[in-house]
């Protein structure tokens, strides 16, 4: 959380008071090619053999953690409207028994988190192993503007409330700004096993491409309860971008937002096949900018993911997110979270690039 030292990763979302990045620093820098432009490839495409090699031999962790018991998710319609509060009812009675069941396990971390999500709107709510949950900030029914956030690496319901304090800084961010008759909603969408920073998984598409067809579902099912009125944005930070990236082709949403992405995957934002604003951000402090923008074939498996989301060859709009780390997008004051504000409303003229 907060601020890193550069180079070191850190696939969490949140931040520490008093460390976010509040300043106005560019996104992007240069990518000059001089006389050593061939060793400098060279020492990067040898870096990231060296990471992949590290990860398949540094223990994943947590591995050795016991799976925690909780029941099978709730078996509800499809969300709409008329049914919402039902749908909310039926996952939080499945939070509350998860908070048994963890408890009598003796996991009393695990126990707390799914009693505290018990009082909250959940669309969706798995206690079984890491953890699924989709949880909605405001009143979706009725809402003009909709922001879905997509985390990365390092993110389950142990870690859920520093996702979730991300959810909450643009909830509160929308309600100042929201114009007056405007509705907004924040669904915070943990809906997939994210990749540990440590492994393999995390270097390559394997987990989004698992992930893609839920993101899809999710959107359909806040299509479903907002109406075709409602502007939708995703959200997506780090390896969620690469998520975001699996989903797009088709999508009805109308911005896509990726955060310290490490690339998609997808040479062009064009490659994505989305009628939405496809937008870029890095923090000047992102450790993010150290990662390679190479894929290449190594132990069997594609690993990277390509074009770096800022670059001019890709062709998303790249706009300001000041002089945060990889886990400050969403600080609060921050630069980064009012044009992500701007873009979730639409006021994309607003938006510093």
């Amino acid at each position: 959380m907060g601020r890193r030292r550069e180079g070191v990763p850190d696939g969490s979302w949140g931040y520490l008071p008093g460390l976010s990045g509040t300043g106005g620093g560019t996104t992007a820098r240069g990518s000059g090619r001089g006389s050593g432009s061939g060793r400098r490839g060279r020492w990067r495409r040898g870096g990231l053999a060296v990471l992949v090699a590290a990860a398949v031999a540094v223990p994943l962790a947590g591995a050795g953690r016991a799976r925690v018991p909780a029941p099978v998710p709730a078996v509800v319609a499809p969300p709409v409207a008329a049914n919402l509060d039902a749908v909310y009812a039926a996952h939080r009675a499945g939070a509350r028994e998860a908070a048994r069941m963890a408890g009598d396990h003796g996991d009393l971390k695990r126990a707390a988190v799914d009693r505290a999500l018990a009082g909250r709107q959940l669309l969706h709510f798995d206690g079984r192993g890491p953890g699924r949950v989709t949880e909605v900030l405001g009143d979706l029914a009725r809402a003009g503007r909709v922001a879905v956030l997509v985390p990365g690496s390092d993110t389950g319901l142990d870690t859920y409330a520093r996702f979730r304090a991300a959810a909450l800084a643009l909830h509160e961010r929308l309600a100042d700004e929201t114009p007056d008759g405007t509705r907004t909603a924040v669904v915070a969408w943990l809906g997939y096993e994210t990749p540990g920073t440590l492994g393999t998984a995390v270097a390559t598409t394997g987990r989004a491409e698992e992930a893609a067809p839920g993101l899809r579902a999710l959107v359909r099912d806040v299509r479903a309860v907002a109406g075709q009125r409602a502007r939708v944005s995703l959200l997506c930070h780090s390896y969620g971008s690469v998520v975001c990236a699996e989903a797009a082709d088709g999508l009805d949403v109308d911005d896509i937002a990726l955060l310290g992405s490490p690339g998609t995957g997808a040479d062009t934002a064009a490659d994505l096949r989305t009628r939405a604003r496809v937008w870029a951000a890095r923090g000047t402090d992102d450790w993010v900018e150290n990662v390679p923008h190479l894929s290449v074939g190594l132990l069997g498996t594609t690993v990277g993911f390509g074009t770096d989301p800022l670059s001019p060859a890709f062709g998303a709009r790249v706009f300001t997110a000041g002089d945060g780390g990889h886990s400050d997008y969403f600080a609060p004051g921050s630069v980064s979270l009012a044009n992500l504000t701007r873009i979730v409303l639409g006021d994309t003229r607003a938006v510093t690039s």
